[in-house]
């Protein structure tokens, strides 16, 4: 394993010396260690998930309690999917200046105590300022673990591994719908947000004392040798020698991490990734906010449409499992945007279905699409960008999508009071699926040019047709 060259002044280092700590990743058996990050970023994303997930299963009690109108919810939804958009666009540059684990922990902690918080809101608008403050720890929180298990991952097993671990976050917005209905009646929406806060905060001594730092973003500063040889000995001692010197994949890029984004190579991939992130998470959290009360007004009880709506986030945790195998072994931004595609039939479908039982299977199907789409195009993120701006590019495609997000709750409000069918709901929400699916093919040709261009090593499972996987 060589390398031609160091960051950081470190090219005087003799080449047999040179050991590129990607390459030694790729070459090793996954270990306990890196299995041991992989839960716990499975942790933080879960109670990601379940935070962001539970306004909308409690948004009928706060407004029977509150008598709120249905326009009044909309900046409820939308002030934490705001607080999402600024966490990611000031955590990401922040994560790949001073490191992942240092904002990881900062971001769990964060979100925990602001969450907890928002358990004894006096109104309406103190609980909408809650929620911002909420969102600005959940949106660091989920780059960060995106890009801290991506660049622990070997590239053979990386598309798993990552929708394994992301897949998180729909089970633990699933699980929202379930403690909701179950605890609702025992413990009201102030006990439900209280757990939703307690929980992080138990987490965060954990991290601190479990999580190590990436040692591809270490191997990008100076002066980190003996701490990247500690952690890579965790990994595989028997192939540590005292002569080895560790480098970074590719150099630390130009200008800042933000600026990166937009280098010639990377530029038109950037927009079409935002594109895919607006118009999938505009789609997703529409559903997350609105399915219950669109539900509801299907005849069925608050408890029922908690329930169905769960099904949504259920069925994007195997469908997170199932597109993750296929990405390691298939192009996987053709496997994204067929999903993507399915999606938009399935969704399109509740439109035209009345029974419970063929709602719960259409709304499955979508979540198994678009939920699990959403956590693969995650996955294509953070492979797409270098290690000096990859929680910066992971970040801001979450924040561009977070201004989907934002307009598909308000718009959810206003199409609702507008009197607007489900049906017709439905229909609508078909096409920003078909443009995400489109976003992601781009995506796809761009990575696949750069890659034939420069004659790199995909970061995981196949970028084209010719291309084999690393194994």
């Amino acid at each position: 394993m060589t390398a031609p060259s160091a960051p950081n002044g470190a090219a005087s280092v003799p080449a047999r010396n040179a050991v590129n700590v990607r390459e030694f990743i790729d070459a090793a058996r996954l270990s306990p260690l890196q299995l041991r990050i992989m839960l716990l970023c499975f942790a933080i994303v879960a109670l990601d998930g379940f935070d962001i997930a539970i306004i909308g299963f409690l948004a009928p009690h706060i407004r029977s309690e509150w008598s709120l109108s249905m326009v009044a919810l909309g900046p409820l939804f939308s002030a934490g999917l705001l607080g999402l958009m600024t966490g990611a666009f000031l955590c990401g540059p922040l994560a790949d200046r001073i490191g992942r684990r240092r904002v990881l922990i900062l971001s769990v902690a964060w979100f925990g105590a602001a969450c907890a918080a928002s358990a004894v809101a006096p109104g309406i608008g103190w609980l909408i300022a809650l929620r911002f403050l909420t969102g600005l720890g959940l949106g660091g929180a989920m780059p960060n673990a995106i890009t801290l298990t991506a660049e622990f991952s070997p590239s053979r097993r990386r598309g798993t591994l990552l929708t394994v671990m992301f897949c998180g976050f729909s089970l633990g917005s699933a699980i929202g719908g379930v403690v909701t209905a179950y605890l609702i009646d025992q413990v009201g929406w102030r006990g439900v947000l209280a757990l939703g806060g307690a929980l992080p905060l138990a987490l965060v001594p954990v991290l601190a004392l479990a999580l190590p730092e990436s040692v591809r973003y270490l191997a990008t500063r100076e002066g980190m040798q003996a701490r990247i040889a500690a952690i890579l000995t965790r990994i595989d001692a028997r192939r540590i020698t005292a002569d080895m010197h560790y480098v970074a994949d590719e150099p630390e890029g130009p200008g800042s991490p933000v600026s990166q984004l937009f280098a010639p190579r990377y530029r038109m991939g950037t927009l079409w990734l935002w594109l895919a992130f607006f118009c999938s998470l505009l789609l997703l959290y529409l559903m997350i906010n609105w399915l219950p009360i669109l539900v509801q007004r299907s005849g069925l009880s608050l408890k029922e449409a908690s329930m169905l709506a769960g099904l949504l986030q259920g069925g994007g945790v195997l469908g997170a499992i199932v597109l993750g195998m296929l990405l390691d072994r298939f192009n996987p931004y053709a496997v994204v945007a067929g999903a993507y595609t399915l999606g938009a039939i399935s969704v399109a479908c509740l439109a035209s279905v009345s029974a419970p039982l063929a709602m719960a299977a259409a709304i499955f199907v979508t979540g198994f699409c678009v939920s699990g789409s959403q956590v693969c195009a995650n996955v294509l993120a953070s492979a797409f960008y270098p290690t000096s701006s990859r929680a910066t590019g992971v970040a801001w495609a979450l924040g561009i999508g977070r201004v989907g997000a934002i307009a598909g709750s308000l718009g959810g409000a206003v199409l609702l009071s507008a009197g607007w069918s489900n049906a017709a709901l439905y229909l609508l929400l078909a096409i920003p699926a078909v443009v995400a699916g489109i976003g992601i093919f781009r995506v796809g040709r761009v990575q696949a040019a750069l890659g034939a261009r420069e004659r790199t090593a995909p970061e995981f499972g196949r970028i084209d047709a010719a291309a084999e996987i690393n194994s």
